[in-house]
């Protein structure tokens, strides 16, 4: 599929000039990432919290269509009358939506006419971009860009997890080759004074309505890890009999352990006593050097207290994090997959590889108030029962990232990119 070109800028301000690059640039990296799938791969959805890829790109279209061109692009004739319901995914105030779980049964509209979808919009949203635009709607389209690299993210996971159930583990993409000759650095720990800190979004750009208002917490000393904890290490806690040690363990974690059977991270499997792990690269030995990953909140927990240890909360992680450049690996490395920590670097892969478990409970900041409208049913909803991430992971666009950006996902999750940096009192 190819979408509109970049041109007719000259009638668009300097911002919205800006503005119309990334809006394509985010759109092709969109196909880009589904370029190795076949037409089948596109309707896998393995389980509930997972969506097709053919899905991600529909709705990632629909949020362009519903929240923007159907409001500043006049005169705009939909796609489909009917698409306005069938893509919605939890949007209340907009419609109704098919059954979150029953997205794989939608062998229609198919997938040249979502790609014909994807084309419409974007050539109604590249026309409405060399027009002058109010502010808030150049608000509205950037979260809309944000939201549809959040899908991006979604798109490696779900098509992970989506190979993954098929008994032949097809690969994604092609092997970039072996890093298990790299030596993980060693485990220090980084130090950081009690205090009263300023903590959430301060600053120009974009920011999520969850990661505001910026105020005031009191840490006590705390110190970090150097870097993640890597397959090694939960190995022997594994082999320590980690899961079969209730004192170890949440309540809830341990009934989630035994409900489920787990007695590894999702992902590895034992072949002839050996450890393997399904990657986007297909069936690999597991190396012992990589950072653990795909790993619920109750396993990173669980995996503390046997280290002695705890996870830190989101505020510790921000503040030990804020001197730091967002740098590391995210999706545009390529590698779609944790990397090895190397150097002697005080604080290592707090950005990029993989998502951070935290021990903190999403809830709102003091002051908090959802965006008016339909959109602000995008974070404040979710308020309730999930725990917060932090750092982004090897799935992760680079620009999407931030020091206070807080992710959120139930403890149980296991099918995105998480990972543990283990914590402690100074």
């Amino acid at each position: 599929m190819s979408g509109p070109a970049l041109q007719a800028t000259a009638f668009a301000t300097p911002e919205q000039a800006s503005l119309l690059e990334q809006f394509l640039q985010v759109r092709d990296m969109s196909m880009r990432l589904c370029a190795p799938l076949s037409v089948e791969d596109h309707s896998l959805q393995p389980m509930p919290d997972a969506s097709p890829a053919k899905w991600h790109l529909a709705h990632t279209t629909w949020f362009f269509e519903t929240f923007i061109l159907s409001q500043y692009g006049d005169p705009f004739r939909s796609f489909h009358p009917s698409f306005r319901n069938l893509f919605n995914s939890y949007y209340n105030a907009v419609g109704d939506r098919p059954l979150r779980a029953l997205r794989h049964v939608l062998s229609r509209p198919s997938l040249d006419e979502v790609h014909a979808y994807r084309i419409y919009v974007d050539e109604a949203m590249v026309h409405l971009l060399t027009t002058e635009l109010p502010s808030d709607a150049i608000t509205l389209i950037t979260l809309g860009l944000n939201h549809e690299q959040q899908h991006q993210e979604l798109i490696v996971t779900d098509v992970k997890n989506g190979l993954w159930t098929n008994p032949l583990r097809p690969a994604y993409k092609a092997s970039t080759g072996s890093n298990a000759g790299v030596l993980a650095s060693s485990l220090q720990w980084q130090s950081f004074p009690e205090g009263v800190y300023d903590v959430g979004f301060d600053g120009d750009g974009f920011a999520f309505d969850n990661e505001g208002p910026r105020h005031k917490v009191y840490l006590n000393a705390f110190r970090l890890a150097s870097r993640l904890v890597t397959n090694g290490e939960y190995l022997e806690f594994m082999r320590d009999g980690g899961y079969t040690t209730p004192t170890l363990w949440l309540s809830d974690g341990w009934d989630t352990v035994n409900s489920n059977r787990w007695s590894a991270p999702l992902y590895w499997e034992q072949r002839d006593g050996d450890w393997w792990n399904y990657t986007l690269e297909g069936m690999q030995p597991l190396t012992l050097n990589q950072p653990l990953c795909h790993v619920s909140y109750y396993e990173a927990d669980a995996f503390a207290r046997w280290a002695g240890a705890r996870l830190a909360t989101e505020f510790e992680w921000e503040i030990a994090a804020r001197p730091l450049p967002v740098a590391g690996n995210f999706l545009e490395c390529g590698a779609l997959h944790p990397q090895p920590a190397s150097g002697n670097a005080p604080l290592a892969q707090m950005f990029g590889d993989l998502w951070e478990w935290t021990a903190s409970a999403y809830i709102p900041y003091p002051g908090f108030k959802p965006i008016a409208g339909a959109v602000g049913e995008y974070n404040g909803k979710f308020m309730c029962n999930q725990m917060v991430l932090r750092g982004g992971s090897c799935a992760t666009p680079l620009s999407h990232i931030r020091h206070s950006y807080r992710n959120f996902f139930p403890p149980h999750a296991r099918w995105q990119f998480m990972g543990v940096r283990l914590a402690d009192g100074d």
